[in-house]
């Protein structure tokens, strides 16, 4: 028995505010199919990415460890990280773009919440406990053997699918090597990442085995922002009014193509009715579509009852795609795309910086010298081995001398190395602060790049001398 429609609360949340387990029926059609075939797609690449190999890394590999992260043979060290800030811009602003044009499209075909939970864990529970009403007709009854036999298998299978795709996930952050070498010891010498594992295993469980579609209707912001987002002209999917009310049986001549099947109803993943409008629920998966349709070539009427359309277009009207803010959002999408792609190509194939070593002095004081001590970490960001020379730019006085930088810097593919730097001033010539850059060229290409300026430090000259002290000197005019 189908629980009454509601109209003024949530479809899954009972008037005392309790969850109500929704068991939505299995569906076919055109829609569906390509559904499927989607998600298996997006499925097939989350597995795939850390197994494809680029210029020796996986395709998409975040090595936080290394501070090093590689995307499609673009390696980008933690300082280039900002570059990706116009990539999410422009990402961001592209899902403005689909949802002021299609809807919420992105939620039903494409979330990687919606491909796990409906082409994953429903598939299975579908396979071991049934159709929707043998569903419903199981939770309804008492704990017999074959009860607990389907829920312990069911619910095993579920921890299973949760725990590996919480270790593909992992597998982006450590590689695939990396994952199966910890596998193969113990969880106390890798607690992080077996954490790691452990919590995602468990909350993929909890969403998908319990919460389920409250996930995307009360946590997640998206479904929210579909109001701002989306207009009159926007592609939703609608229920055509004009055609299907009344409603009736098939043979009441006086009544609208909707026979109150309710079959709508039925398939909705979130317990929504359709018939009521564009809701905060509906994650336009086009179940109710496929449905409709099927019922429509039953009875022999047109299909699109129910369909993708624009508000406009229910009520008879002239959809129009092109408009203000789908222009607004493309543009911007464009731009930080651009922007993006643009920086991401100059980024430098090394990394220099050089700090004072840290020995709790600015200088030191040797036999008349004043000395100072930096240390220089030089970064080879490309995945082949690079050698470099280093040289030191800035007004300098002719009596310094410099120690550390006369032989040739060779690192491997992604390596780095710390040079120390010894700069020697006789004290006499020392007469103010000055400073100076780092350069590190590349001998096989010639490309070079500088640190940030740093400061020759020494005894302030006029507190050198014998005279008498005189405090006028030392303020400032």
């Amino acid at each position: 028995m189908l629980p009454e429609l509601n109209t003024t609360s949530l479809g899954s949340i009972r008037e005392d505010g309790s969850k109500l387990i929704l068991h939505p029926a299995d569906v076919s059609g055109r829609y569906t199919t390509w559904r499927r075939r989607v998600a298996a797609v997006l499925l097939i690449i989350y597995v795939a990415l850390p197994w494809i190999p680029v210029n020796g890394f996986p395709a998409v590999f975040l090595d936080v460890q290394e501070r090093r992260f590689h995307f499609f043979g673009l390696t980008l060290a933690t300082q280039d990280l900002w570059v990706f800030f116009f990539l999410i811009s422009g990402l961001g602003f592209s899902l403005f773009f689909v949802t002021s044009l299609l809807g919420r499209i992105w939620c039903g075909w494409t979330c990687p919440y919606t491909v796990f939970l409906d082409h994953l864990f429903r598939r299975v529970e579908r396979l071991i406990d049934g159709d929707a009403p043998a569903r419903r007709q199981l939770d309804a009854a008492p704990w017999t053997t074959q009860k607990i036999v389907k829920r312990v298998v069911k619910h095993t299978i579920y921890v299973a699918m949760a725990a590996a795709i919480a270790h593909v996930f992992l597998s982006y952050f450590i590689s695939i090597k990396g994952l199966y070498a910890i596998m193969h010891r113990s969880p106390q010498d890798h607690a992080t990442a077996f954490g790691v594992v452990a919590f995602l295993t468990a909350a993929l469980y909890f969403c998908f085995s319990w919460f389920r579609e409250q996930f995307c209707v009360i946590m997640c912001p998206y479904g929210r922002m579909q109001s701002a987002l989306v207009d009159d002209n926007s592609i939703i999917i609608g229920y055509d009014k004009k055609r299907g009310e009344p409603r009736g049986k098939v043979k009441d001549v006086n009544a609208g193509d909707c026979i109150a099947c309710n079959r709508c109803v039925q398939v909705c993943p979130t317990g929504i009715d359709i018939r009521n409008g564009l809701q905060l629920e509906c994650i336009a998966c086009a179940a109710c579509v496929d449905a409709c349709d099927d019922i429509m070539t039953k009875v022999g009427r047109s299909k699109g009852l129910i369909r993708y359309d624009s508000l406009v277009g229910l009520n008879g009207g002239r959809t129009h795609l092109l408009r203000a803010r789908t222009v607004f959002y493309t543009l911007l999408t464009i731009m930080g795309a651009s922007v993006f792609a643009w920086r991401a190509s100059h980024i430098e194939p090394m990394l220099a910086n050089a700090m004072r070593l840290s020995s709790g002095n600015a200088f030191n004081l040797f036999n008349g010298n004043i000395r100072n001590q930096f240390v220089v970490r030089v970064i080879n960001k490309r995945n082949q081995p690079s050698t470099y020379t280093m040289s030191v730019e800035g007004e300098l006085p002719n009596e310094l001398q410099i120690a550390g930088n006369e032989t040739p810097i060779a690192l491997p593919g992604q390596g780095e190395d710390l040079k120390s730097l010894v700069f020697t001033l006789p004290q006499t010539s020392f007469t103010k602060s000055f400073k100076m850059v780092v350069r590190l060229t590349e001998t096989a290409t010639g490309k070079s790049v500088t640190t940030m300026p740093i400061e020759f430090s020494g005894p302030d000259p006029k507190a050198q001398n014998h005279d008498y002290l005189n405090a006028g000197q030392y303020l400032q005019k």
